[in-house]
């Protein structure tokens, strides 16, 4: 083999490793497809937790917390949130809020009812028992 490549020569790796990685693709797509649903927890999707998700997506949330790993990184994950603090702990610190402390980020006040509230918590406590693959990767987010 001479030390220059040809068109053809160039043609030829550009055709073959294009093909290696749309098959590829193709692989871990039909991959991830046939897994994911294994580490869902759909007989856990109840009315609550549906509406839970509804005030979480209507109050944007997302805007500030993670969630799995998505969303703005401006306040905590909360995708482990109900294991590490529970349900009385996040009921009282969104009705606190904001708390006036100075210097730290507020979260604003919702004026959530009661029924929003647990069925936040609902969400909350389904999103934590999705099998993230350890996600994230220390128990505070």
């Amino acid at each position: 083999m001479s030390g220059i490549m040809t068109k053809s020569m160039a043609r030829n790796i550009f055709y073959g490793g294009s093909m290696f990685f749309f098959l590829l693709f193709l692989a871990l797509t039909f991959h991830t497809e046939k897994e994911l649903p294994k580490r869902d927890n759909r007989e856990n999707l109840t009315p609550a937790v549906i509406a839970g998700k509804k005030i979480w997506e209507t109050r944007n949330c997302i805007g500030c917390h993670t969630l799995l790993g998505e969303g703005a990184y401006f306040a905590p994950e909360l995708g482990n949130v109900y294991v590490r603090r529970g349900p009385d702990f996040i009921k009282a610190w969104i009705k606190a809020q904001p708390t006036g402390t100075p210097g730290r980020r507020q979260m604003p006040q919702f004026n959530l009812t009661e029924q929003e509230l647990d069925d936040l918590v609902a969400f909350l406590k389904y999103a934590s028992e999705i099998n993230s693959a350890k996600w994230p990767p220390n128990i505070e987010g």
